[in-house]
């Protein structure tokens, strides 16, 4: 069977509800289907990758005049209940990854060892800002990933065009019905123009409901 990871981008509380710091418009929508790729991944043995922004007020991204590209307002601060992720996509004994660099030996020996999900904290919107990512995917080596979460056309954009460019023989999938953007037209042309690009379009059921992850395995015999 070929290896699969569920990615999750930062289905916090700031972000999917409306009383949260920087809410995502309409991210309360997708919360049912969060949960069934986050229980399908737990009940299929499914490798389950997640990031978190870990703010404190001094990160370069927060601001009190942001510009709403690289500098964002207070949100996911450290400690506060909006930096939780929500119930529904809550992670099993997470490893949890900081973004300062660490030994690549050392940290592949960790998550070779790890039998529950995997979170990247991070202070940037960027995945790949923490450093460890690129250590993590080269031991775990996906044939596939399954990515959705928020927000569309800034997180989730990251870490789309992040794997684009650093694992072009990865398999990407985006779940449509499980991602949500700020802003809904350039959302939906950045979907256009990544399944232009390769990246597989699907929705939540074809995921928990149709087999996507078994076909997935009967190709790669």
């Amino acid at each position: 069977m070929p290896r699969v990871i569920f990615w999750d981008v930062d289905t916090q509380y700031d972000f999917m509800h409306a009383d949260g710091k920087l809410y995502v418009p309409g991210a309360e929508r997708i919360i049912g289907n969060l949960k069934r790729l986050t229980d399908y991944a737990h009940g299929h043995a499914i490798c389950l990758i997640a990031s978190a922004d870990d703010h404190v007020l001094a990160h370069a991204e927060i601001s009190d005049t942001p510009d709403w590209k690289t500098t964002f307002p207070p949100h996911c601060l450290r400690g506060t209940p909006g930096q939780k992720k929500i119930p529904e996509t809550a992670l099993r004994d997470p490893l949890v990854i900081e973004p300062g660099r660490t030994d690549p030996k050392a940290l592949g020996e960790r998550v070779r060892a790890h039998r529950g999900d995997i979170l990247f904290h991070k202070h940037r919107f960027d995945v790949f800002t923490n450093e460890n990512v690129p250590t993590v995917l080269d031991v775990l080596a996906p044939d596939d990933i399954v990515l959705y979460g928020v927000a569309t056309d800034v997180c989730d954009k990251a870490a789309i065009e992040g794997l684009l460019e650093r694992r072009p023989h990865t398999r990407l999938f985006v779940v449509t019905d499980a991602v949500k953007g700020i802003d809904k037209d350039v959302s939906e042309q950045l979907l256009k123009d990544w399944g232009d690009e390769g990246v597989r379009l699907v929705k939540t059921r074809e995921v928990v409901e149709e087999g996507l992850v078994e076909s997935l395995a009967r190709a790669a015999v």
